[in-house]
């Protein structure tokens, strides 16, 4: 044996199980984001003169504020800000907390104790787990859903309990439906509105039976909220922290990535309960060294501007319009979301007198293949694409010419649903 090829062997078998241990690498199942790039390329390289429309990609088409930007440049030139952020600056949490108050009606919210910066939403939904969860422990998911806490909780030994999120219950989880023995074993549980992928929101009434019912198992509920502000035909922001007694029970995380049109800056922050903040702090400090301080002051000030949110909402909103009619004039039955970029709609049967769509992932890989439109397929709870709305268009006409694109290169079949 070279040496090569017992060095090879030996890290082989150094992989951790949480990552499939000595079968690392081995694995040649290919997942769905990954059909969906070689079903991209493949179209392309089969049709080079015609436009993909994408409408799959979950991060916004456009540059951040221009307000924004200059604000960190020009604190980015301050020899002041180049060190260590470590757990975050008290300017950007009081912003956090004013933010939580003027944006969404959030009372009481101590700046220096229920604030910290996050280096985005994901990081610390993966950290979360740490705080809690012990070999068997369960964290109880929303399906479908964004996985990264129920990883986590396995990378820990944990388990992961998953409601699914169906149409009829207008994709809120059926928290009663948990059984005893889950509910008074789990640790933590997920929600995410408005939600991602189906765009569905949240009421107070649902609010207030999940804090109910957090009180009753002592649960800790952890609010995913990066839509929560992109909201739309006059409904107002709603936060899971608005709602009497939520702060006792959990902790609600906020991102400016979609909401700000920021995702590369990978700047949010986590709020709520004092006792839940200060342990995640404990691990984050053990995980990282704080973003960046003059993108945390550009933040800030975005913060303190959501006037740039309110207009990014009103373009989704007017793209979301055209879409959902477009989409209905073919035969779907799609109901635009109340937040989020998001449009969720359940795909075909197939076509009349031709293929069929045994699955959304069949439907989505037709767009893809044959259409040059990408979606994302999702079958956790019933057969669904998921639209975004972000697509590449600079101004109304553009929009529109899309939109016309897309109704024009799906009327040339008849779906059958």
């Amino acid at each position: 044996m070279s040496v090569e090829q017992y060095q090879s062997t030996f890290i082989q078998e150094q992989f951790a199980s949480r990552i499939g241990g000595a079968d690392y690498g081995k694995d040649t199942n290919i997942y769905k984001f990954e059909k969906i790039k070689r079903a991209k390329a493949a179209a392309r390289k089969a049709h080079p003169d015609v436009e993909l429309i994408d409408m799959g990609v979950g991060e916004p088409d456009e540059m951040a504020d221009a307000g924004i930007v200059a604000k960190l440049a020009e604190e980015a030139a301050k020899p002041e800000n180049r060190g260590y952020a470590d757990n975050g600056i008290a300017e950007f949490k009081e912003a956090a907390a004013k933010y939580l108050k003027e944006v969404f009606s959030v009372d009481g919210i101590d700046a220096e104790t229920e604030v910290l910066h996050t280096i985005g939403s994901k990081p610390a939904l993966a950290m979360l787990p740490s705080v809690f969860i012990n070999p068997g422990d369960v964290t109880i998911m929303t399906v479908p859903g964004y996985p990264v806490m129920g990883t986590h909780t396995k990378y820990l030994g944990g388990e992961v309990y998953n409601i699914k999120l169906t149409k009829e219950n207008n994709f809120l989880p059926d928290i009663d439906a948990i059984p005893e023995d889950i509910a008074r074993r789990a640790k933590l549980l997920y929600l995410n509105y408005p939600n991602n992928p189906t765009g569905a929101a949240a009421t107070v009434e649902f609010f207030e039976r999940v804090v109910a019912w957090a009180k009753k198992y002592n649960v800790v509920v952890v609010h995913d909220a990066p839509y929560a502000a992109l909201t739309y035909d006059g409904a107002k922001p709603f936060s899971f922290l608005s709602v009497p007694g939520a702060k006792d029970v959990g902790v609600e995380l906020h991102s400016l990535s979609k909401s700000y049109n920021m995702t590369g800056w990978r700047i949010g922050f986590i709020a709520g309960n004092p006792l839940i903040v200060k342990a995640f702090g404990d691990v984050k400090d053990n995980n990282d060294s704080g973003q960046f301080i003059a993108i945390q002051k550009a933040a800030a000030f975005g913060l303190a501007n959501p006037q740039i949110t309110e207009e990014i909402s009103a373009k989704y909103s007017r793209r979301h319009n055209m879409l959902v009619a477009a989409l209905n004039e073919i035969g779907f039955q799609a109901e635009k979301p109340k937040g989020s970029f998001f449009l969720y709609v359940e795909a075909p049967k197939g076509i009349v007198g031709g293929q069929r769509f045994e699955s959304a992932e069949d439907f989505s890989q037709y767009l893809i293949r044959e259409k040059l439109i990408s979606t994302v397929p999702w079958e956790d709870a019933g057969k669904f694409v998921r639209f975004s709305v972000t697509f590449i268009a600079q101004g109304e006409a553009e929009e529109a010419r899309v939109i016309d694109e897309i109704k024009r290169r799906l009327t040339d079949v008849q779906f059958e649903f």
